[in-house]
Formats: structure tokens, sequence, C-alpha cells
């Protein structure tokens, strides 16, 4: 095997399949500008709680540190923690967004009903337009994915990676849309390189 090569070639399956994301996005945009606007629009202790299960309970830790560091209150809850006492993070006025790639994940799925009763709303996140997740949420982002990067179709790679992205780009609008500066980046993030540099910039004083 040649290692580069086949480095290579993953590399190559990530980008095409985070370009056919960004080319369906128009087909959806109805569903992503009601969940944007969702987001700029909590008020007061609402907070953005993302929860999963296993590689895209990863990817939803990330993204709740995104929007938390660009200005949106946001964390992570455990989908099967929810279910034994967690849910009790969880308040009506909060926004919860769900993601499962096949949208069949059972913990993920079985969340999403004690959460609405508690009054708040649910956003699938999915590949799967007609599964179970994305028809028992109030929201839909729509994030579809032919096929995984590693040579069985099997390891999440393709979907998280993608997931990841369009994550970061709902973050990175509904921070720009706020308003959010540099300065008040700076009140977040006053340690490590960046802190520094932001020190040294006048920006944290």
């Amino acid at each position: 095997m040649d290692i580069i090569s086949n480095i290579q070639d993953v590399i190559e399956k990530e980008i095409a399949a985070i370009e056919q994301v960004e080319k369906d996005l128009p087909l959806n945009n109805q569903n992503y500008e009601k969940v944007v606007n969702k987001i700029i629009s909590l008020k007061g202790n609402g907070r953005l709680i993302f929860t999963g299960v296993g590689k895209s309970g990863h990817i939803g830790k990330k993204l709740a540190a995104t929007f938390a560091s660009t200005g949106t209150p946001s964390f992570f809850v455990h989908a099967t923690e929810a279910m034994h006492g967690d849910l009790g993070m969880i308040t009506a006025s909060d926004l919860v967004i769900d993601i499962s790639n096949s949208g069949e994940t059972k913990e993920a799925v079985q969340v999403v009903a004690p959460i609405q009763r508690l009054g708040a709303e649910v956003v699938a996140l999915t590949g799967n337009q007609g599964s179970t997740l994305a028809k028992d949420c109030d929201y839909l982002l729509l994030v579809h994915v032919d096929g995984e990067a590693d040579q069985h179709n099997l390891a999440p790679t393709n979907s998280s990676t993608s997931a990841l992205v369009v994550g970061d780009a709902i973050a990175l609008t509904v921070s720009k849309a706020k308003g959010f500066s540099e300065k008040d980046f700076g009140k977040f993030h006053p340690g490590g390189a960046l802190g520094k540099r932001l020190v040294k910039e006048g920006v944290i004083k």
C-alpha cells in the first residue's frame, strides 16, 4: 500500500463530501434559515444544547464549544445520560440539536420526546431525511453524504466531517448576525497563544 496516496485519497473523499453538502444547501435553505433565526432569537436564559452518541456526540461537543466561544451560550448533553437524569440540564427556553447521521440511532431518537415534554424544541442534524429522527424533531438540518471515506464504507468520516463543517458555518453565521466582535471573542478566550495575541493587540485589557 502506498501510504501517502491512501491518505490523499481519504482527504479527497472528505473534501468531495463537503462540496456535495455545500451544493445541496440551496435545496434546504428554508430549514437552515429557520434554525439560524431560532438560534439568534434565543432570549434570557436560553441556551443551544447539542446531544448525540458516539462520533456524533464528539462532533456535538466540539460544536458546543465553538458556539460558546463565538457568543451563543452552549453545551453538550450525552443522549444516554440525558435519559438518566441529565434532562434536568435542559429547560423550555433552550434549543437542542440532536446529531445522528442515520437518524435511527436508538439513543438519539429516544431522547427527543422527553426533551419536547420539557418544552424545548429539537433540531435533527442528520443525513437521512426520511429517518425517525427527522420526522420526530421540530426542525431539520439535512447533511447528506453518499458514503464514508474508508474502504468498508463504515467508519464515520465523511458524515462526521460534514456535520462539523456545517455546524461551524452555522455558528459563525449566527455570530456575524449578532455583531460579535473581536473584543467580545477576547472576553471568552483570554488564555493561550490567541489570548496573548489579543492582549498584545490591545483587544484584551
